[in-house]
């Protein structure tokens, strides 16, 4: 499912345009992002929780040269799904 399925089945079930389901959307993901941006933690209870984190400087070869190369620390979004995402996807 990409957004714009999203969006659809959002308007289908919550009786609104698709423009009013688009706003809706990006207001809440906005709102999370914000929030990882400043390094919080987005719970979704049944759903799941999105976390930041640091992913440390790691050795890498550039693929087009072969060349070791030190690849940045950075961070990272790690999702883990909560219990009734997980269950609802074994069966």
């Amino acid at each position: 499912m990409n957004k714009s399925e999203l969006v659809a089945t959002i308007a289908e079930t919550g009786n609104m345009t698709k423009v009013r389901a688009a706003e809706a959307l990006d207001k809440v993901l906005a709102h999370m992002a914000s929030a990882m941006e400043k390094g919080e933690r987005v719970t979704l209870a049944g759903f799941g929780s999105f976390k930041v984190v640091e992913r440390a400087a790691q050795k890498g070869r550039n693929p087009q040269t072969g060349k070791a190369i030190i690849i940045p620390a950075h961070n990272v979004v790690k999702f883990k799904p909560g219990k009734t995402l997980s269950e609802k996807v074994r069966h």
